[in-house]
């Protein structure tokens, strides 16, 4: 079974709460916390909470036709030739 973990705000967010009131449901409902290297106070989800939060991953609207598009783009204008006043300049040569 994955883990996840959640700082307050994470958690906030999930829950549609503040950071404050996601600190007490995490109190209320006994979720494991630790503090993390980073030095933020992390929460594991219990599985309604992991639901919830794999529910809105589904939601998400992801507009994977447009990212392809700006990719694209951003590739031709990347292998695109130098402007003619740079030509002049050659390789090793300052």
């Amino acid at each position: 079974m994955p883990q996840i973990w959640m700082t307050y705000d994470e958690l906030a967010t999930l829950s549609g709460c503040s950071a404050a009131e996601a600190r007490l449901q995490a109190s209320h409902l006994s979720l494991d916390r630790r503090k993390s290297r980073d030095g933020n106070t992390r929460v594991k989800l219990n599985p309604a909470l992991m639901a919830r939060f794999f529910e809105t991953i589904r939601e998400a609207e992801f507009d994977l036709d447009d990212a392809i598009a700006a990719l694209r783009d951003t590739h031709r204008q990347m292998s695109g030739v130098l402007p003619a006043e740079r030509g002049g300049l050659k390789r090793g040569v300052a």
